[in-house]
């Protein structure tokens, strides 16, 4: 495990106090952007902040010093594709006031279904997605991959081309909005990184990225700087799990990141607490710690 031993974290108290904002200073610089020569934090709503509405996700990323978030669908803050037009110049005059980047919307969109109808839906829906996050001022939508479906009887290379060819179309449809697609490393053998690797290397759209997800089987199928190289170059977001548990060399991907120079969000997905500040805080120091930029 390359995980910060609890030698590392001791040793780096004063700082995660300061990061922690206990210091004036640090304070008085909460609504700063900060660290912006490496990645940077952020927060996916789910399921941290799954009941909280767009002010609370604000004012609690602004206080604990979280620079972005991604809000996934289906939770309490209600940003959906039902918004009126006047709703969306809300939330986005919300964001656009703030400190904090709306950087992701999260969808559930998928493109491996073997009905063509349910296919269309997820299709469509994806475009109607996009046309959300342009009227957000969003820098990018999240979908993924989830089956392969060879229980059923289907080749995997069958599904792997119409997964690739739903996030062509989905791509080039975003691209006109100025909204990029980012795939989730995600699913039920889909999440192995040489079956994802599959995926992107048969889309054709450019404006079709990797979001990584931080999944145990990155450590499979060749280790994590073998499947990093796969996907690095493709790399436009993030998602992270839970630092403190040290199941994951987390300080050795932090060094993969910033050798691609990867100055993007690393946003949070991190399960409900009844002291989310807290956690937010306590994350945000370790996040920096890992990467001895405290």
């Amino acid at each position: 495990m390359q995980g910060i031993s609890r030698r590392e974290l001791m040793a780096a108290i004063p700082g995660v106090l300061g990061a922690l904002g206990v210091t004036a200073q640090a304070k008085a610089q909460t609504a700063k952007p900060a660290f912006a020569d490496g990645p940077r934090v952020g927060l996916v709503t789910y399921m941290l902040a799954a009941e909280w509405d767009v002010p609370t996700i604000i004012a609690n990323c602004t206080e604990a010093r979280f620079e972005a978030v991604e809000l996934r669908t289906t939770h309490a803050h209600g940003v959906e594709v039902s918004l009126s037009g006047p709703q969306r110049r809300e939330v986005r005059k919300s964001f656009e006031d703030s400190p904090v980047r709306l950087a992701s919307l999260g969808s559930a969109f998928e493109y491996d279904s073997p009905d063509p109808s349910e296919l269309k839906n997820h299709i469509e829906g994806t475009k109607e997605y996009a046309r959300l996050a342009a009227d957000l001022g969003c820098d990018g939508i999240k979908v993924r991959p989830n089956h392969l479906h060879e229980d059923k009887g289907i080749p995997r290379d069958k599904t792997i081309a119409q997964i690739a060819a739903g996030l062509t179309e989905v791509g080039r449809a975003a691209a006109d909005l100025g909204v990029e697609v980012r795939v989730e490393v995600h699913g039920q053998e889909t999440n192995r990184v040489p079956v994802y690797h599959a995926i992107m290397e048969q889309c054709a759209s450019p404006n079709v990225y990797v979001c990584w997800n931080s999944n145990e089987s990155d450590l499979e199928d060749g280790g994590l700087e073998h499947n990093f190289a796969l996907l690095g170059k493709r790399i436009h977001f993030v998602h992270m799990r839970d630092l403190f548990v040290e199941d994951y060399p987390w300080r050795k991907f932090f060094e993969l990141l910033n050798g691609i120079g990867y100055k993007g969000y690393c946003c949070a997905e991190i399960p409900a607490s009844a002291d989310p500040l807290r956690v937010m805080k306590y994350y945000r120091a370790l996040f920096l710690a890992y990467q001895d930029r405290l």
